[in-house]
């Protein structure tokens, strides 16, 4: 959000402080006044009711139309609600209230992050010595009208990133956008002469770079590997639902598909070979063709550790050490009105696990000089995610625990470092939520600053 952009809807809330606080006051005061100059001066009392009529509706007018034009965080919901209820006597107040209440909250948080912007602007905290890479998950496309990872890409590039796109097809076969992915990767060394980069990849979007890693050739191109929410051990639930869905259900479902994204740019899209790379069975195929079970079981074993000391404890925030910890903080983040809650444990990375093979050892391993990380979080109630994440996370829990709407919490863990988001309160963090998809401000979770610290720990460490 611009500095000017808040500064508008700044002003628009301010107005409709004004409209709420000048409205009662003057009703309070027509009331009053109505005992003593009813009915005699009755015209007087007429004209002072038109007066307060006409004022106060240019007042909220100026300020509704402000905030609804600039503010992010109303959404389609609250602006829908706002219009439906205008007309109606109280539930106007109520409605008008959360408005006030939204706007408020919004003008708060994105001021204080700007004033942490402008506060390490010099330090150009995301200027990495290779650039950032972004992969999307399965179902989406990299686009300018609407960009797969919210606000997270102009964060990074106003603290110094040099960010770039996958631009695979929404839907295709892990090996098939493993492919795309090692192509673009290639293009951008070249026409960039960056030598490598660094991924950051969402869903599906790790999978993708695991096998491209492994299996295309990638391995040359990439500094390092940040796996967002990825079901590397695959989601049981798609299991189920391919078993019990009839067969011409899901070719009738395939075809609409493919059809579509065929329309909208994909050369060759793939919706069942997407999905059956998702399941249990076809992760477990992909994990043996891609080779990486140290990486796998390393992830495994920091994240039995966190889910262990988290019960005990019975807080919200996972962190444990195997030989040291490194925390993903969210540095400033509490002078935003949130924070980051997350932790991660180190365990010897993949070049070391490298060195340390016998001499009999097969060939060194695709991964041995990339960083391998892995992120995951969860929901707390399938009401505090948005559709279709609310009606999914209830089936995902019955087949495999705690998940984030899509993918369970044992599905997460991957590579030299696992962090786990789950921020204190009743809301929990989705899928959609791990890439800004609905542009919502989260109570205790920043999510465009887990991403500056994510890119700056990529900087302190020379990549």
């Amino acid at each position: 959000m611009t500095a000017h952009r808040i500064a508008v809807c700044r002003f628009g809330v301010i107005m409709l402080h004004i409209f709420w606080w000048t409205t009662l006051i003057a009703t309070v005061a027509l009331v009053a006044s109505a005992f003593t100059l009813l009915p005699h001066s009755w015209p007087l009392w007429t004209g002072a009711l038109i007066g307060v009529i006409a004022l106060e509706s240019i007042i909220f007018w100026i300020g509704i139309i402000a905030v609804y034009l600039t503010s992010v965080q109303l959404g389609i919901k609250i602006r829908v609600i706002g219009l439906l209820c205008g007309w109606i006597p109280i539930a106007n107040l109520i409605a008008l209230h959360l408005i006030i209440r939204t706007v408020d909250a919004e003008v708060r948080f994105e001021s204080a992050k700007l004033r942490l912007d402008a506060a390490r602007a010099g330090e150009r905290v995301c200027a990495t010595q290779y650039p950032i890479l972004l992969v999307h998950g399965v179902f989406f496309r990299d686009t300018k009208a609407l960009n797969y990872w919210g606000r997270i890409p102009a964060e990074l590039q106003h603290n110094g990133a040099v960010v770039f796109y996958g631009e695979h097809q929404s839907a295709a076969s892990v090996p098939d956008s493993a492919a795309e992915l090692t192509e673009r990767i290639r293009q951008i060394v070249e026409r960039t002469g960056c030598s490598k980069v660094n991924v950051i990849a969402h869903s599906k979007g790790g999978l993708d770079m695991r096998y491209a890693i492994a299996r295309c050739g990638a391995a040359r191109w990439v500094a390092s590997l940040t796996t967002i929410n990825t079901p590397h051990r695959g989601c049981g639930f798609a299991d189920y639902l391919l078993e019990h869905i009839p067969i011409a259900a899901q070719r009738r479902v395939e075809a609409t598909y493919n059809a579509a994204a065929a329309r909208l740019g994909d050369a060759h899209p793939d919706f069942m070979a997407a999905v059956h790379d998702l399941t249990q069975a076809g992760c477990a195929r992909l994990n043996d063709e891609i080779g990486d079970a140290v990486l796998l079981d390393t992830g495994a074993r920091v994240a039995v550790g966190d889910i262990d000391r988290e019960s005990a404890r019975g807080g919200s925030v996972t962190s444990t050490a195997a030989t040291s910890t490194a925390a993903v903080s969210a540095a400033g983040a509490s002078t935003a009105a949130t924070s980051t809650i997350a932790a991660s444990a180190t365990v010897p990375s993949s070049r070391e696990q490298s060195a340390t093979q016998s001499p009999t050892a097969p060939a060194r391993s695709p991964f041995a000089d990339i960083l391998c990380q892995s992120v995951g979080s969860r929901l707390a109630h399938a009401t505090t995610g948005k559709f279709p994440l609310n009606f999914t996370y209830p089936l995902v829990k019955w087949f495999d625990g705690p998940n984030d709407g899509l993918v369970a919490q044992p599905s997460f863990p991957w590579g030299e470092r696992f962090t786990w988001l789950e921020p204190s309160g009743k809301r929990g963090i989705s899928h959609a939520d791990m890439i800004d998809l609905n542009r919502e401000n989260i109570p205790g979770f920043d999510v465009r600053e887990f991403y500056v610290q994510i890119v700056a720990d990529l900087k302190h460490r020379g990549l």
